[in-house]
């Protein structure tokens, strides 16, 4: 971490900040009031960034912990900052509040927010048991568990005070009207505050978490409040929905925020939108507004309404999009509500249904897919909106995803040293440069692969001790061998950590063993694929896709005589994920083409230099340039044939599998006898991947959408970021 700005601390003492919500860890006093007071501005002149996870782990982004073990800070004798420095340097490191992509993507976006100093504050659910921990038996396959973690005593969190009595927690009162009005139930919450703080300590975006787990919650809140993503029932899916969306506007207030725009970042916390309805009609026509309005005086508010909204789709998944019967809603409702739902949220398939993601289709200023495909898809599937769906490419925040090895690599290169806090330094790459560059980069990247074979043999042989001390079989074949047959260094090794969800084909590869058998022993060329991933709890098909991995290990190896090693690695999180995206050599994504939205672990592994092979779907048709970044296989039919069914017999399994056959030799090949023409791929997609698909120059283009005034030495830092690469094609450059 390069730490220039005139902000910067000298001395840990100018990292404690104070207001009258608590006092709290991270950056200046004058950072802190700057940011605190561009967020409650009264022209409103910032964003509320809304998510349903947001996945942002102390253990790899850290840039307090960075400065603290820079400048040698193990210890302080004032016991209040001792407690601090001891809390970041030697706390737990989880903040389990996200399943996966979608959550990450959150995290990365507020990270580049606050790099980039955009006015921006964040608001999510605090899970108390998060979403759920992985256990994987090689016989049962995945086993649900519920997660432990303390905020109390994690880094970055702090639990905002009551200003009327700082000895208590803030209390925010929300109502859930589950009857009729005007006697709302009050539903009391507590908040915590996540400092996103930027790489350099001159900024930060504030996540602010809602607790509803309190000791008096009600019922019908205790079971939703616990856990993400809890779909043990449709009312206990949509009380969850509901506790983000009726939360925004009580906490807005109490905290004296005045967002003009509000970011839905997917549809989860849509309700936002009833309560802002609501309160336009209730500004029109007084206190008895719900005997006075009609179907037009709603439509004209939702109209306003829409002026504040900017909505972002992640999905083509059916699963994916939340839909409500009316007859659940109308017993957690009252009659406004569902006035205004019948208006906004009718589903064209099922008249019987609510559809969220239609509403947020209907109620905005500004949508996007997270893809140019993704876009397309989007148009085909709500085309009455097809005019304003636009394309915003997803990003990865690249300070957190680029591995230390590589980092230490840039960091030491004269043209890349301003790589951290601008990713488009390697779009300047020079051939020539790229040669002196490429010893230096190859080193880093045997160092990380060493360590991911290192990690990944020590966990097999925890595993196998495993198996001695509990009921649990090892979930890898490698850990019932002697340790001369684990992983090796340097071995080709193919990864992929994602959602284990039907259409995204885990087990494509496998569908013909005896075949992709055949093929390494033929090239006598030895293959690590090393796989991670969860399936949601109540996913029982994800489940399977999981379990016939650990069901192909043994058949896999006897069948290639050992060249072909399947290793499963349980218990996927952001630490596991930056392990694997820079320690493996390819990147496999092999979804059904074209239902991955985006797909941003391919592009985590692109900020390392590390190949892609992937179906021609999300991202990859932006990212693959022609081959020289990596390698394309299977259907790539025009979207308007494409088959979006996720029904088994409409995956290609054969087809696209028989693809990435005919594709194996010519990587390996290129790997292991053509070794100048591998790297040459992995310096490619430095050069003309990390400049594009980073989150600062996804936040640039939405920051063109939420209409900020800025400074003027801020909007031309953006509008530099903004003007790397336009997500929509045909789309002028912003003045």
């Amino acid at each position: 971490m390069n730490i220039s700005s005139p902000n910067a601390p000298t001395h840990i003492e100018q990292l404690i900040c104070t207001n009258r919500f608590g006092t709290f860890f991270g950056v200046s006093q004058q950072v802190f009031d700057r940011v605190w007071g561009q967020l409650t501005r009264p022209d409103g002149d910032s964003i509320a960034y809304i998510s349903m996870e947001i996945g942002a782990d102390p253990d790899v982004f850290h840039p307090i912990k960075d400065w603290l073990e820079r400048e040698r800070i193990r210890e302080h004798a004032d016991p209040q900052i001792n407690r601090l420095v001891q809390k970041y340097l030697n706390g737990p490191r989880k903040i389990p509040n996200y399943s996966g992509g979608l959550g990450v993507l959150a995290g990365d976006t507020l990270k580049s927010f606050a790099d980039m100093h955009v006015p921006a504050l964040a608001i999510s659910l605090l899970y108390r048991e998060g979403y759920f921990s992985q256990i994987v038996d090689s016989k049962v396959g995945q086993i649900d568990q519920a997660t432990r973690w303390t905020p109390e005593t994690t880094p970055t969190l702090f639990q905002l005070r009551n200003p009327e009595a700082p000895d208590q927690p803030l209390v925010i009162e929300i109502p859930f009207y589950n009857g009729p009005p005007p006697h709302p139930t009050m539903v009391k919450a507590h908040v915590w505050m996540k400092l996103e703080i930027a790489g350099e300590l001159d900024s930060f975006v504030p996540e602010f978490l809602i607790d509803y787990s309190l000791p008096d919650a009600p019922s019908w809140i205790i079971e939703p409040a616990h856990q993400l993503y809890n779909a043990k029932s449709a009312i206990i899916k949509a009380n969850q929905r509901r506790m983000l969306g009726s939360a925004i506007l009580p906490l807005l207030e109490a905290l004296g925020c005045t967002p003009r725009t509000i970011h839905l970042n997917e549809q989860h916390g849509i309700t936002v939108i009833l309560r802002l309805i609501l309160q336009e009609l209730h500004d029109a026509f007084g206190d008895a507004f719900l005997d006075r309005v009609a179907d037009a005086d709603i439509l004209a508010a939702a109209e306003r309404v829409a002026h504040k909204i900017v909505y972002t789709i992640h999905t083509p998944v059916k699963a994916g999009h939340d839909r409500f019967s009316r007859e659940l809603y109308s017993a957690i409702s009252h009659k406004a509500f569902q006035q205004i739902l019948n208006l906004i949220a009718h589903d064209e398939e099922g008249c019987h249904e609510y559809n969220f993601t239609a509403m947020a289709m209907r109620i905005n200023r500004a949508v996007n897919g997270v893809s140019r495909l993704h876009r397309d898809v989007t148009k085909r599937q709500f085309p009455a909106f097809a005019d304003k769906i636009k394309a915003i490419t997803n990003g990865v925040h690249h300070l957190t995803w680029i591995s230390e090895q590589r980092a230490a690599c840039f960091d030491q290169f004269p043209s890349l040293r301003a790589w951290r806090t601008d990713p488009s330094c390697f779009d300047a790459i020079t051939e020539q440069e790229a040669t002196a560059l490429a010893p230096m980069f190859k080193e880093a990247w045997r160092k990380d692969n060493r360590l991911l074979i290192d990690y990944v043999n020590a966990m097999l042989k925890s595993h196998r001790e495993q198996m001695v001390e509990t009921w649990i079989d090892p979930p890898n074949h490698l850990s019932n061998l002697p340790e001369t047959e684990w992983l090796q260094p340097d071995v080709f090794t193919i990864g992929f950590a994602r959602r284990f969800s039907t259409y995204k084909r885990a087990d494509l590869i496998f569908d013909d063993i005896g075949l992709l058998s055949d093929i390494l022993i033929a090239l006598d060329r030895p293959v690590n694929f090393l796989f991670a991933g969860k399936a949601h709890p109540a996913d029982e098909p994800g489940k399977s896709v999981l379990k016939l991995i650990l069901d192909n290990q043994e058949e896999l190896y006897i069948r290639s005589k050992g060249l072909g090693k399947l290793v499963f690695i349980p218990g996927y999180d952001m630490q596991i994920s930056k392990l694997m995206v820079s320690g493996v050599h390819a990147w496999l994504n092999s979804p059904k083409r074209p239902l991955e939205a985006s797909g941003t672990s391919g592009m985590k592994a692109a900020m390392n230099g590390v190949p892609n092979i992937s179906i021609m779907d999300g991202w990859w048709v932006e990212g693959y340039h022609d081959g020289q970044t990596g390698w394309k296989f299977g259907y790539e039919g025009p979207i308007e044939e494409a088959d979006l069914s996720e029904a088994p017999d409409a995956l290609l399994y054969a087809e696209d599998a028989a693809a990435f056959y005919q594709l194996l030799p010519t990587i390996l090949e290129s790997f292991y006898d053509h070794p100048a023409s591998y790297l040459k791929r992995a310096l490619n997609n430095l050069r003309l991947n990390i400049p594009i698909f980073n989150t600062h120059r996804m936040a640039a283009e939405y920051v063109a959408q939420y209409g900020l005034r800025l400074p003027k030495d801020l909007e031309e830092s953006i509008d530099r970021f903004r003007r790397l690469y336009l997500s929509e094609e045909g789309a002028m450059p912003i003045p």
